[in-house]
């Protein structure tokens, strides 16, 4: 609860991944990988409910060994590759008691701390906004990004009269890195999506911003705690 106002914090986590195959449940540092984000969302001093939406049966076994609660098992035809992420949120909500705030972990960032979960909810409420969600500084800036004609002509893909030839020079640009998104539970049913023109931004760095989205991802995550 933050200030006097409910949290419940959902985790998806379907069972069909093709870039790689199990991704939620693949082990990484003795543990599967949905447990990271389990082991921190429980961590949070205002998260009130933790569920999953899942239509895998291993997951949701793996996910209660782990101390997440599963309230419900997600309609099979919720846990498609084309199914919009925002889908499995409306369903959990049409499921659940309303709670004020919903907060999103996908499991897939394993790095993100309970500081960033607790801090983008922090950052969502006291600047009374409808969302906030996570983002990081991306060091690839689309002010040096170029499209590409059939002629193999060069344009900017940013059109600007400035040019800006050395890097700290550019203006400094953010990319979601799917690890926290925080809403208001009204706001979110009616605008259907995290992110508007009034969203808030929470800035986590870089080496908390891992989104493991291919085979590789995996192998540096490994390697990371190896070295780490």
């Amino acid at each position: 609860m933050i200030q006097e106002k409910k949290v419940l914090a959902i985790i998806p986590a379907r069972g069909g991944s093709k870039t790689v195959p199990r991704k939620n449940i693949r082990e990484i540092g003795g543990k599967p990988l949905i447990a990271w984000t389990i082991e921190e969302a429980k961590k949070s001093i205002y998260i009130d409910r933790l569920i999953l939406s899942s239509e895998d049966d291993e997951i949701i076994s793996i996910a209660q060994q782990w101390g997440c609660e599963v309230a419900f098992k997600r309609p099979i035809e919720l846990a498609q590759d084309d199914t919009p992420g925002i889908a499995p949120v409306l369903h959990a909500l049409s499921q659940l008691p309303i709670y004020d705030y919903i907060v999103l972990l996908q499991p897939t960032s394993p790095l993100r701390k309970v500081i960033d979960i607790d801090a983008c909810l922090e950052a969502c409420v006291k600047t009374h906004s409808y969302s906030s969600v996570s983002v990081t500084e991306s060091d690839s800036s689309p002010y040096w990004m170029y499209t590409v004609d059939k002629s193999g002509k060069m344009q900017p893909f940013i059109k600007t009269p400035n040019i800006f030839e050395r890097r700290q020079d550019l203006p400094k640009v953010y990319l979601l890195n799917g690890a926290v998104y925080v809403a208001q539970t009204a706001w979110l049913l009616q605008n259907k999506n995290f992110i508007s023109e009034d969203t808030t931004a929470y800035i986590m760095p870089l080496e908390r911003s891992l989104d493991i989205d291919t085979e590789f991802d995996l192998l540096w995550m490994q390697n990371h705690i190896k070295h780490s």
